[in-house]
């Protein structure tokens, strides 16, 4: 992006008592924020207001200082990004949104943000140790089917389905609510790195933006945005998350939920979105095929993992882990879907479990069932 058209956007955004929704008119109105500082008073006076009017007339203090700080952070890595309502490489689903963003800041692999499949995964900062590993499971199941996992890189059961995405060495984003100068929570620095490898960290708030409390539950506007579905895995009835799955509904998305035990404060917040009408959901299978996304994808990014650098035919799955399909299994309903007997099943994990294959067994299952 040109300095000058850099530098217009960004004084639209920093004028003060210009927010979101005065812009929009102004871009609607005018066309490009370049256009619209070409205006004259009364002109501008019509659209916004005589106060607002004023303030566009002249650039705000901190101007420079702002474009000079952006272009220096675009300068030192050539996977960070600036995309602005009129780029075209702008996600066309965040434009259906009532209060789109005017500018996002990216960083890693923008193809993420034009991934066919896209989930959001939410929940509570301080899920039970089974909510967490339910975070992470699912996620790793629908990376290994082809989706992007999109959350908001908080502590809980964002970091978890961050990393369950990581595992299936599937793309994930993260939607934050600071500037991308820095990472909040600073414990997960490394999580954050891992994220850019492999997705994007993506942004609508300026370079320096502290984790201000208000900018969290405006961030998870865009979570939704970006994501054909949205899957609550645990909240409070008073919980941000909540916020996502309203705000997932509006945009006429998908809202799922995973229940809990009714003792449990962290699953009142999914029993109330399964009474209003969210689907309740006991694996992964239940949301690809709600949402049709049980067909391949059509490019993932990643080799056949059933073919040698396509020189040998493909090679039928195997059908004990057919059976497990993606989530956690017991072996009684192994047994039911396999008619193998106890030993024979026995035999045949031990043997997939040397093989590296049984990761989606819960721990412990094979010493449970006889392991020596």
């Amino acid at each position: 992006m040109a300095s000058d058209e850099l530098a217009s956007w960004l004084r639209l955004l920093l004028t003060p008592g210009v927010g979101n929704a005065s812009a929009r008119k102004l871009l609607a109105t005018f066309g490009l924020p370049e256009a619209v500082f070409r205006q004259s008073p009364p002109a501008l006076r019509a659209v916004v207001g005589p106060q607002a009017a004023l303030a566009l007339l002249t650039p705000p203090d901190n101007l420079d200082a702002a474009v000079a700080r952006l272009q220096t952070w675009l300068a030192e890595a050539p996977n960070r990004h600036v995309l602005t309502l009129g780029d075209a490489r702008y996600p066309p689903e965040l434009l259906q949104m009532a209060d789109p963003p005017l500018v996002l800041y990216v960083v890693g692999q923008l193809d993420a943000l034009q991934h066919p499949r896209r989930l959001a995964i939410v929940g509570s900062r301080n899920p039970t140790p089974q909510g967490e590993a339910n975070a992470r499971q699912f996620a790793c199941a629908l990376g290994e089917a082809g989706v992007c996992v999109v959350s908001g890189l908080a502590l809980g059961v964002d970091g978890a389905a961050h990393e369950g995405a990581l595992d299936a060495d599937a793309p994930t984003i993260a939607v934050v609510g600071t500037g991308l100068d820095r990472v909040y929570p600073k414990r997960h620095l490394s999580l954050a790195h891992r994220i850019v490898a492999r997705g994007a960290l993506v942004s609508e708030y300026a370079l320096g933006t502290p984790p201000l409390p208000a900018n969290f539950p405006q961030r998870n506007r865009i979570i939704a945005g970006l994501s054909q579905g949205t899957l609550v895995v645990e909240a409070a009835v008073q919980s941000g998350s909540l916020i996502t799955a309203r705000l997932a509904a509006e945009q006429g998305r998908e809202v799922f939920a995973i229940p809990g035990s009714i003792h449990a404060p962290q699953a009142r917040g999914c029993h109330a979105l399964i009474r209003q009408g969210a689907k309740l959901v006991e694996s992964a299978q239940d949301i690809l095929e709600d949402l049709r996304l049980t067909e391949a994808p059509a490019h993932t990014g990643t080799a056949d993992v059933f073919t040698d650098n396509g020189t040998n035919p493909p090679t039928a799955p195997d059908p004990l882990l057919s059976a497990m399909g993606f989530d956690p299994v017991s072996l009684d309903a192994l047994q039911a879907r396999t008619g193998l007997s106890t030993a024979h099943l026995q035999a045949r994990l031990l043997e997939l479990e040397l093989q590296g294959d049984v990761g989606r067994l819960p721990g412990g299952l094979l010493q449970r069932i006889g392991r020596s």
